[in-house]
């Protein structure tokens, strides 16, 4: 048999038995992935949403709400946020994971139920470098994210580096590099103790932008049931030609375009109907799922249809610092009430100070809000784009929150103020489910978001 021969056998062989759990994997968070993905394909019903975001907020809430639903907790990074050299967050993947490893456990979850995962793992940080020194940078990436215990690994390589051509880069290009980071997660993954679980993969070509970014002049095309057959024969081909058919046999998920994004104030909206080619491709690809990104803002009934149509991992994250930044700008605004006319104490400037860093460094949001002054200036601090998220973390917008919530936290404040800024959580409170304190508050507003995407995935959602 010669070497074409043998390898399109190869290819031929791999994933007849898909997504086989060894028995040191049985018990891992990786295994109640694979549990959630194979009864999605089979019955319509459970999926999983990752929560794509560092925000402390957000993780603490992510943590609660897998505690009241008995739900995998699913927390993934982006290449951008957590990298080697610290991405925008300044954290490395092992500070993540210990981080999240920590903030589990001091809640009570049990380790079997915290799944780390790898968002966008490839060139894009580096995409400003020539293709060789960025996915020498992405390999390094990944494997640390192996390293560090993460075990469910998105591979991006649908981006061109700064010596590609401008038209963009080939189908077969975007795989073969894919292939060449997951070969990088093998070998680290031979590196870890005994029995540690293998590494999931999520692969595809048409990926958006991390943190979601609209064409406004119309809604994204679906896409089209070729495109999903000729991708994952492009993927399957990459993996086989660098004798990756084990790992291949381990890809859960094809990331596409199901027709769902967010801009700075336009939302499109899941429809079953125009994506029903699409949904109907994965028929001929067994133990495969969807991946969708950038579900963000989208309806509980569409996030509830994407899962039914097997679109069962959900990725979320701008929402969630969107439902932060609302929660803080209600309360900034009773702390205004409360203080107003006072002068003990010292008031916040939380709005001033974040409008403040947002415009000393506007490469985070720039690029993504355009048109009048005044509509730019609403933009920065209300899109739906959320690019506000860069910037909790400056030292002199953390300051001004802190003063913030301590005066807040000092102060009684009346449930007819919290009625006027905040009604979700006023009815919260009158119904003994939530205390009136702001940190509570704040939290209560990010798992309003949790609990629509946790009702999405279950297999009984509530309604």
């Amino acid at each position: 048999m010669n070497n074409r021969a043998k390898l399109n056998q190869r290819k031929q062989n791999a994933g007849k038995q898909r997504h086989k759990i060894s028995r040191n994997q049985r018990s891992s968070a990786s295994a109640r992935l694979l549990e959630i993905l194979v009864n999605n394909r089979r019955r319509r019903v459970g999926g999983t949403y990752a929560v794509c975001s560092a925000h402390p907020a957000v993780i603490e809430a992510a943590v609660q709400q897998s505690l009241n639903s008995g739900s995998l907790l699913h927390i993934e990074s982006t290449s951008s946020q957590v990298n080697q050299f610290g991405g925008y967050t300044g954290t490395t993947p092992a500070q993540f994971a210990n981080w999240i490893g920590s903030a589990a456990k001091n809640a009570g979850l049990p380790a079997e139920r915290v799944l780390l995962g790898g968002d966008h793992l490839g060139p894009f940080p580096w995409r400003n470098e020539a293709s060789a020194s960025a996915l020498e940078k992405a390999s390094k990436l990944v494997r640390d994210c192996v390293a560090a215990g993460y075990q469910k690994i998105h591979l991006d390589a649908s981006m061109a580096c700064a010596d590609d051509s401008q038209t963009g880069i080939s189908e077969e290009t975007i795989a073969a590099r894919a292939a060449l980071l997951c070969r990088a997660a093998e070998q680290a993954h031979r590196e870890l103790p005994s029995g540690s679980p293998q590494p999931l993969y999520v692969v595809g070509t048409e990926v958006p932008a991390p943190g979601g970014e609209l064409n406004e002049s119309g809604a994204p095309s679906v896409t089209k049931a070729r495109d999903v057959h000729r991708t994952l024969k492009a993927f399957q081909s990459a993996f086989a030609e660098l004798d990756l058919e084990p790992a291949w046999e381990r890809v859960i998920a094809l990331v596409v375009q199901p027709g769902v994004e967010f801009g700075a104030d336009s939302i499109f909206e899941y429809d079953s109907p125009q994506a029903k080619s699409l949904t109907g491709a994965l028929s001929r690809h067994e133990g495969i799922v969807f991946e969708a990104h950038s579900t963000d803002y989208q309806s509980p009934k569409a996030l509830r249809k994407m899962v039914e149509d097997h679109f069962a991992i959900l990725k979320v994250g701008p929402w969630l610092t969107f439902a932060f930044r609302e929660a803080v700008l209600a309360l900034s605004a009773i702390e205004g009430e409360l203080f107003a006319g006072n002068s003990s104490g010292r008031r916040s400037q939380v709005r001033e100070a974040l409008e403040s860093a947002m415009l000393g460094n506007p490469s985070y949001w720039r690029s993504y809000y355009h048109g009048k002054e005044d509509d730019v200036r609403r933009d920065r601090i209300y899109g739906y784009s959320d690019r506000c998220r860069y910037y909790w973390a400056d030292p002199g917008v953390k300051k001004e929150l802190d003063q913030l919530l301590a005066n807040l936290t000092a102060a009684k404040v009346p449930l007819t103020l919290i009625s006027q800024y905040l009604p979700h959580e006023y009815e919260a409170i009158r119904t003994g489910i939530l205390e009136a304190a702001p940190r509570e508050i704040v939290q209560h507003r990010i798992l309003r978001v949790l609990r629509i995407y946790s009702d999405a995935c279950s297999i009984t959602p509530s309604d």
